[in-house]
């Protein structure tokens, strides 16, 4: 079973920037899709970002899309990462990173296989 572990998460002031990372052990790292969720206070868990194995497909939740990029380094083949650019009050949330045992990038939580424990990222004014 792939362990996930993120980190990067911390208090950042709104119009900052941000990148979380999200190591894990998984075999065939490029062989596998991953995704960020993030579950804000008083939310449903909600998608973030996802990326394709071989990380030439992406797909970005409106709420982040244009100020966000995912990307991974399957060289290493145990890192993805997220950033955030122009962060805003609404971004405050944990945020998960997941792994699907499949290629495919998806939005839907129950695609994914494994989820890591999350890491809190805090907006302030």
């Amino acid at each position: 079973q792939p362990l996930l572990e993120e980190s990067g998460g911390g208090l950042v002031h709104a119009g900052e920037s941000l990148t979380l990372s999200c190591a894990t052990s998984a075999h065939a790292f490029s062989r596998v899709a991953m995704a960020w969720f993030r579950q804000r206070p008083g939310y449903e868990r909600e998608f973030v970002a996802a990326i394709s194995g071989g990380g030439r497909a992406t797909n970005y939740a409106d709420s982040v899309k244009g100020r966000s990029t995912i990307s991974r380094d399957n060289a290493s083949g145990t890192t993805m990462s997220l950033r955030i650019n122009v962060l805003k009050l609404d971004d405050t949330a944990v945020y998960h990173c997941a792994l699907r045992v499949s290629n495919y990038p998806s939005s839907s939580e129950n695609d994914y296989d494994y989820w890591g424990q999350g890491t809190q990222v805090t907006v302030s004014p």
